[in-house]
């Protein structure tokens, strides 16, 4: 028998039913779905320190459970010295289990290890049914051991869903589980 992350099978059986009875859909292929998850880390210090773009590599490599790669800069920029080229960044794009089960930890024991957490910000929608969330600290993740960590960085989260509207996309992730600061809207 195949491995089906949980959120998977959430999904199918309960919140598949529960938007297209409230968005009133006549297939369930207009229900929304999550297509991709994007965790990206920008690196500033990283253009003196050349050991932060593979300490950042490892970390998130571990927090994700897929290979992170770098991104490069692309134009120079004189005031940051910075050059074209330059290795300024990490990030991951999950899809499939990894993503539902990369999601799973995040609602289940990420988020819930942020200090003074009041919810998520729901003003991070961009319109077309995506949303984005940065993270200030990378050590929430478990898979992250604090005494080998030499920089607190943060991270996007970005979820890339079929939804037409910020209204679908916010009610897809709040049935997932992402807690929003304004559960009413």
């Amino acid at each position: 028998m195949e491995y089906k992350p949980r959120l998977i099978k959430k999904y199918h059986d309960e919140i598949v039913p529960a938007l297209q009875k409230q968005f009133n859909y006549t297939s369930i292929m207009q229900v929304p779905r999550l297509k991709k998850i994007s965790v990206n880390q920008g690196l500033g210090t990283a253009t003196t320190d050349k050991k932060q773009i593979d300490s950042g590599i490892e970390e998130m490599t571990k927090i994700t459970g897929q290979l992170a790669v770098s991104t490069k800069s692309k134009k120079d920029i004189s005031n940051f010295k910075l050059r074209k080229g330059v290795p300024i960044g990490v990030r991951v794009t999950l899809r499939g289990n990894n993503m539902y089960e990369f999601l799973d930890r995040l609602i289940s024991v990420a988020i819930p290890r942020v200090r003074d957490f009041r919810g998520l910000n729901d003003k991070g929608f961009d319109g077309r049914g995506n949303y984005t969330f940065g993270v200030t600290e990378q050590i929430i993740f478990p898979e992250i051991d604090i005494d080998k960590v030499s920089n607190i960085n943060g991270m996007d989260i970005t979820f890339v869903t079929s939804a037409r509207t910020d209204k679908e996309c916010i009610e897809l992730l709040k049935e997932f589980g992402l807690p929003f600061k304004n559960q009413n809207k």
